[in-house]
């Protein structure tokens, strides 16, 4: 089964939402790139997960609501907004965190989910990664698997371990 069809049948994506949402962004001219779990797959082994996390440039971001809410479900929160369609199971959030926005200019096409899109390049998503472990106002479970992230670009790519604060490498098994 291609990557697309087993990420749509996980995510119960029956109204097309995640090809929907790439072809607005692109015909809109929106800059955007791949961050977060997905954005780690694209560099190793590959988890399953129902969210698409992606940045946009700073300057997109006033006009990203006005494009999506004729389109979409929108729930914004101080770093984030949260896109959705009520006939598919995936969870698409845009990072509005400032950090984030630089991302975008140094991305690169990979395939995610079976699609070729603008990825953050390793670095940017590990340190993406890493101010997601240290954010304390993120649930406990969240920071969790924000470290099992971190540990499978480490195993990938060990020579990023001296990049990493040791507060997290001492939480990370070894």
């Amino acid at each position: 089964m291609q990557a697309l069809a087993f990420w749509k049948s996980i995510t119960m994506d029956k109204s097309n939402f995640l090809e929907r949402l790439i072809e607005l962004l692109e015909s809109s001219g929106v800059r955007f790139a791949v961050v977060g779990g997905q954005a780690v797959n694209a560099y190793a082994a590959p988890l399953v997960s129902l969210d698409l996390d992606l940045a946009v440039a700073t300057e997109e971001l006033p006009e990203l609501e006005n494009l999506l809410s004729p389109h979409f479900s929108l729930q914004r929160f101080p770093y984030s907004l949260i896109v959705s369609d009520p006939n598919s199971g995936l969870r698409v959030q845009f990072q509005t965190d400032p950090r984030y926005s630089a991302m975008v200019a140094r991305a690169a096409t990979q395939e995610v989910l079976g699609l070729a899109l603008p990825v953050a390049n390793l670095e940017d998503v590990l340190q993406g990664k890493i101010w997601a472990a240290l954010d304390e106002e993120r649930r406990a479970s969240k920071r969790q698997k924000d470290l099992a992230d971190i540990a499978r670009l480490l195993e990938a790519y060990p020579e990023l371990r001296k990049t990493v604060p040791e507060i997290l490498l001492d939480k990370l098994l070894s």
